[in-house]
């Protein structure tokens, strides 16, 4: 029987990108997204894709939604816990308050809510356990200027990372973060373009490819279950995040 993930964020990037992959290599995929058409685009009639149309901060939404992929499939092995939004970018005195509340719907409480309904079934599921893949960001280990909400979020599922690792373990469920540096997305394609560092310069970054992230998605989800990438950057290879700026 084919292996099963659960993929947020499936409608557009790097979700899309995984989806896409994943289903290419035969598993199982339940893709989960508010845009239903776009979602139904990357299926393709594909008799492994399971179209999901979900705000993964809705609880009752992702609860129905796993639970019919577990109907669906029989079980869940991955969870590749990706939805995530980005305001713009602002000081944290003019940040609407709208916008902090709309990113910590999203990227954190959305990655909690599925996160849970996954750990419930990989739990109660037989055989026991599964791996839940989170995607933090570089924001995770160093802000962009302005953007106080969604780093703040990244560092946050650093912690639910270990958490769930941790809690995991009587029950066969591993979790680790896979956080990533400049791929080319819709919601980064401003970064090739130029902007803000550190230093208060606006500058063109170099990027990478959707498939080089897709690439360690599917090396993670692959590990056995005795072994565990708790934790993994992947980013363009020449993007200003290891010096100083």
């Amino acid at each position: 029987m084919a292996d099963t993930i659960v993929v947020t964020g499936a409608s557009a990037g790097i979700g899309r990108g995984v989806a896409e992959r994943f289903l290419a290599e035969g598993w199982n995929v339940a893709m989960i997204a508010r845009r239903s058409a776009l979602l139904e685009e990357v299926a393709g009639g594909a008799h492994n894709a399971l179209p999901l149309s979900c705000d993964v901060a809705d609880a009752q939404a992702v609860d129905r939604a796993f639970a019919e992929t577990a109907a669906q499939f029989g079980r869940i092995d991955v969870l590749f816990n990706n939805a995530g939004i980005f305001r713009p970018a602002s000081l944290i005195d003019e940040m609407p308050l709208e916008d902090w509340n709309d990113t910590l719907a999203v990227n954190l409480t959305g990655m909690f809510l599925c996160a849970r309904a996954a750990f419930r079934h990989m739990r109660t599921q037989s055989p026991q356990g599964g791996r839940i893949i989170n995607n933090g960001s570089i924001s995770a280990h160093a802000p962009r200027p302005g953007s106080v909400g969604y780093t703040t979020t990244k560092h946050a599922i650093t912690g639910l990372t270990k958490s769930l690792a941790l809690d995991g373990r009587p029950f066969g469920i591993a979790c680790g973060q896979i956080d990533i540096g400049n791929a080319r997305t819709e919601l980064a394609a401003k970064i090739e373009q130029g902007v803000t560092q550190a230093d208060g310069s606006v500058r063109p970054e170099p990027m990478m490819a959707v498939e080089d992230v897709v690439e360690a998605v599917l090396t993670m989800a692959r590990m056995p279950a005795s072994a565990n990438v708790l934790s993994l950057t992947v980013m363009a290879t020449n993007m200003p995040f290891v010096g100083r700026g």
